[in-house]
């Protein structure tokens, strides 16, 4: 009887030991997987790096930078003593040397873009200088959709609109470089030089009568 219960306690004892050894080699496994999907994930991010630092050290030389070789060197020295320490230190030096790219070599374009608008900008005229030399061109009144159609057409590369038109007319109209009339529900504007007559003709027919 003894030898039959020592026999089943070893069996016990063996199969908890077995248990125990597949749940470590299961955890032990998904642990490499975890650790070597990072490795790579890391490895993917330092080849990344890497690519961006020769492309801005190349720029960096393009445009003639003050200490450019000095820091390509910098970067590259701590890797020959130690290549597993030195490669999170290139990472850091790798991001400091690009965000330091970044924000002096945008300068120069962002200068010259603003230089081109300016320019471009006070070479076109104004929207009011244009309805007013439309309307000095009519004969006759014109509505604030009139108008926004005809500047659309002749200005194909500015985007008028015409509530911002109308808006402009009443305006003129409030300093009398425009007048005013109404037509049923429409409303028409001209030039201030060009309704004198038209205001003036009413008067005349008054007299006759």
């Amino acid at each position: 009887m003894s030898e039959v219960s020592s026999n089943s306690h070893s069996t016990e004892l063996t199969s908890q030991y077995i248990a125990q050894v597949t749940g470590d080699l299961e955890r032990n496994a998904k642990e490499q997987e975890r650790v070597g999907a990072e490795i790579e994930a890391l490895q993917e991010q330092l080849r990344a790096l890497r690519h961006d630092h020769t492309v801005l050290v190349n720029m960096q030389d393009a445009l003639g930078g003050p200490g450019s070789t000095t820091g390509a060197e910098a970067a590259v020295a701590p890797s020959v003593p130690h290549q597993v320490s030195a490669e999170p230190k290139q990472s850091k030096g790798k991001k400091a040397a690009a965000t330091g790219a970044k924000k002096t070599t945008p300068k120069k374009p962002a200068a010259k873009a603003s230089s081109v608008k300016a320019s471009t900008a006070a070479a076109k005229p104004t929207l009011v200088e244009l309805i007013r030399g439309h309307l000095e061109k009519q004969t006759e009144p014109r509505s604030a959709a009139e108008v926004t159609t005809a500047l659309t057409q002749a200005h194909p590369d500015r985007s008028v609109k015409t509530t911002v038109v109308r808006t402009t007319l009443e305006g003129l109209v409030a300093k009398s470089h425009a007048h005013r009339t109404k037509q049923g529900s429409s409303v028409f504007y001209t030039t201030a030089v060009t309704s004198e007559p038209a205001s003036a003709e009413p008067q005349q027919e008054t007299v006759s009568d």
